[in-house]
């Protein structure tokens, strides 16, 4: 991934343009207009100057209200965008967190996030979050941002399925999600013994942690499979659970790739 695309911040990680990739038809996905991120209840003032210049009108935020209230994200003081959420929890916990619950081990942790994408998809309380993702990104082509708590299993869901709509190649799409691994800053985070102070995390060594706070082409892969699955092909389950049609695609294949 082109560290271009990183918005470099302060205290908000995983900040990052997922356009520029090539679509249907090998037209591009417009850039300037899709970010994602990681939550922002720690962002510094420059941070916040920084996103407000970006001209974002509408913050998808997939996390749950216990989420919301933990880390209420800071705002700049001229911050007019419309933001939505679920006022019920969207996961529970973030995967991350709710696989570091069963986890003793790399292999434990590993299986968790595992079965946590294998349902991913089929939310009952996320489905409702996606939905409204897709129809915000439907109105118009205005700068919008998704994120959940690290930006990386319920954004990077979200994303992937945006980015299959667009027409984006899979390796692309795979790779713009691996990408959460260097953007977060995650080894230097667990360098810095960041995770130490965490109780959930506190007694895992470092390959736990980065099973659990990063990401492995086989998490993304495993919600790949349970569509295939499921639904039988990713325009299927746009279709019937997220109520993207033909139709919608081509709209917004018209409001996100360049002519």
């Amino acid at each position: 991934m082109n560290d271009l695309r990183v918005l470099p911040l302060e205290a908000v990680n995983n900040f990052r343009d997922y356009g520029g990739y090539v679509g249907a038809d090998g037209r591009r996905v417009k850039t300037g207009l899709l970010w994602r991120s990681a939550q922002h209840g720690e962002a510094s003032d420059a941070d916040l100057d920084t996103i407000h210049a970006l001209g974002i009108t509408r913050v998808i935020d997939l996390r749950g209200p216990s989420e919301r209230d933990a880390s209420p994200c800071r705002r700049h003081p001229e911050f007019n965008a419309e933001v939505r959420f679920h006022p019920e929890e969207t996961a529970g916990l973030a995967l991350h967190t709710e696989a570091a619950d069963g986890a003793f081990t790399l292999a434990d942790a590993r299986a968790a996030m595992l079965r946590l994408y294998e349902g991913i998809g089929y939310r009952e309380n996320l489905v409702p979050m996606l939905k409204v993702y897709f129809e915000l990104l439907g109105r118009s082509a205005e700068p919008s941002l998704v994120h959940c708590v690290a930006g990386k299993d319920r954004t990077g869901f979200a994303v992937a399925m945006l980015q299959s709509a667009l027409g984006v190649h899979h390796d692309d799409i795979v790779g713009d999600y691996l990408a959460t691994n260097s953007a977060s800053r995650l080894d230097e985070r667990i360098a810095s013994g960041a995770f130490r102070d965490m109780p959930r995390y506190a007694a895992f060594d470092a390959d736990t942690v980065r099973a659990l706070w990063g990401v492995e082409p086989a998490y993304l892969d495993k919600s790949f499979a349970a569509i295939a699955d499921r639904s039988g092909s990713v325009e299927t389950y746009l279709e019937r659970v997220l109520g993207i049609d033909a139709a919608k695609r081509d709209s917004l294949r018209s409001l996100y790739l360049e002519s």
